[in-house]
C-alpha cells in the first residue's frame, strides 16, 4: 500500500493562508481533505486520505459551485496557484487554470524544462521555496512515492494533478457525474472496463467511501494494485458498499448503472502498446455491452478516448455517454478542492 499521503507541515505557511486565518476565514480545525498536519496545512495526494463525509461534502461543495459559479468568484482574491506539470494535459490543466482564476487566484504554469526541478534540483527544495511564494501547488508527475516526498516538506497544499498510481482529481469528477445521474451515491452498481491503472486505483477508493458496488474486469495480469483493492475493500465494508474484481466484462456491466473505461494503454506504456492491444481485444464497451448494464445506464471515460479501441464510436458519442458532462465536472471539483484546501472552509459556508 502506498505510504500516508498526508504529511507533515513546517512552520511556515503561504502568503495567503496567513491573510486567510489573520481574516479568520481559513478554520483548519474545522476538518479538512484528510489527516491534518502539526502546522494545519492539508494535502490531496489519493482519494483514500478523506473519510466517507469529507468527501461527500467535497462532491456536494462541487454541485453548489455549479449551480451558482457566481457564489465563489473572487473568494481567494490574490492567491496564486503553482502548475507544475511533467505529462502533457489538457482537462486537468485547463480545469485547475480556469479555476483558479474563478477564485480570483492567477495560475502560473511550471514545466520541468523551465525549473531547476528539470536539471536535477531536489523535489524537496522546491517544495520548500514554493511554499514562500505562493499558496497551493499542483503537481502532475510519474512517482506518487516522489509526490509523497514534495508534499512533506511544502507548507501549503499539495494536489496530486496524477501520477502514475492515482487521479484522484479524476475521480472526484466521476462521482460527481454519477450522482448527477442517480441522486445518492450510496448502494449504486459502478463496473468499470479496462486496464487496471491509477484511474482504477482512485475510482475504487472513491468507490468505496460513496458506499457504492464497484466491479472491475480486466485481463489477467493487468489487474488493479492488489494492496490498493484490499484497502478499497475494508473501506467499503465500513460503508456497505463492495469491491470485485473479475475477467470477464459482461459480468462486470450487468445491472451497472455506470460503466466506465479508459485508454488501454497510458502515459508512460507505449513500448507496450500491441501487447496491450492484443490483451484488451475483449474488453471493449460496444453498445451491446451496454445494453446488458441497466437500463438507464450511463457511460463514461475520463479521456483522450480512442474509438474504436475501448469503447465503440457509437457508445462515446450515444445515449449513454456523460462524457462532456464529466469533463466539464472537473472545472468545478478542482474548484472544490482548491477553495478547502486553502480557506479550510469546504462546506463553501463562508462564500456561498
Amino acid at each position: 500500500m502506498l505510504t500516508d499521503p498526508t504529511c507533515l507541515a513546517a512552520p511556515a505557511a503561504g502568503a495567503m493562508q496567513l491573510e486567510l486565518e489573520m481574516s479568520g476565514l481559513a478554520h483548519p480545525s474545522a476538518g479538512a481533505l484528510g489527516e491534518a498536519s502539526p502546522a494545519g496545512t492539508r494535502h490531496y495526494l489519493a482519494v483514500a486520505s478523506l473519510t466517507p463525509d469529507e468527501f461527500a461534502r467535497l462532491v456536494s461543495l462541487a454541485r453548489r459551485m455549479k449551480r451558482e459559479p457566481g457564489a465563489w468568484r473572487d473568494a481567494i482574491p490574490g492567491g496564486k496557484l503553482a502548475m507544475l506539470f511533467d505529462k502533457p494535459s489538457t482537462r486537468t490543466r485547463v480545469s485547475f487554470e480556469a479555476a483558479a482564476v474563478n477564485l480570483g487566484m492567477h495560475p502560473m504554469m511550471l514545466r520541468p524544462d523551465e525549473l531547476q526541478i528539470g536539471r536535477g534540483e531536489p523535489p524537496q527544495d522546491t517544495a520548500r521555496v514554493l511554499s514562500r511564494m505562493v499558496d497551493a501547488i499542483a503537481w502532475r508527475t510519474f512517482s506518487q512515492a516522489r509526490m509523497e516526498a514534495f508534499a512533506a516538506v511544502a507548507t501549503i497544499p499539495v494536489i496530486n494533478a496524477l501520477t502514475d498510481e492515482h487521479h484522484p482529481c479524476q475521480a472526484l469528477a466521476d462521482l460527481m457525474t454519477i450522482e448527477e445521474s442517480v441522486g445518492s451515491l450510496a448502494g449504486h452498481r459502478l463496473a468499470y472496463v479496462g486496464d487496471g491503472n491509477n484511474v482504477a486505483h482512485s475510482l475504487l477508493e472513491a468507490a468505496a467511501l460513496a458506499g457504492m458496488h464497484i466491479v472491475l474486469a480486466s485481463p489477467e495480469g493487468y489487474e488493479p494494485d492488489a494492496a490498493i483493492v484490499a484497502a478499497a475493500r475494508e473501506r467499503a465494508h465500513e460503508t456497505g458498499g463492495s469491491i470485485e474484481i473479475v475477467h470477464d466484462p459482461v459480468e462486470a456491466v450487468r445491472g451497472a448503472e455506470a460503466v466506465y473505461t479508459d485508454v488501454w494503454t497510458s502515459m508512460g506504456e507505449e513500448a507496450e502498446r500491441e501487447a496491450r492491444r492484443r490483451a484488451f481485444a475483449g474488453y471493449v464497451v460496444t453498445s451491446s455491452l451496454m445494453e446488458a448494464a441497466a437500463p438507464d445506464a450511463i457511460f463514461l471515460h475520463c479521456l483522450p478516448a480512442h474509438r474504436g479501441e475501448e469503447v465503440e464510436e457509437a457508445v462515446i458519442e450515444g445515449r449513454w455517454s456523460r462524457v462532456w458532462d464529466e469533463a466539464e465536472n472537473r472545472l468545478w471539483t478542482e474548484e472544490a478542492v482548491l477553495y478547502a484546501l486553502i480557506t479550510g472552509d469546504w462546506r463553501g459556508d463562508r462564500a456561498g
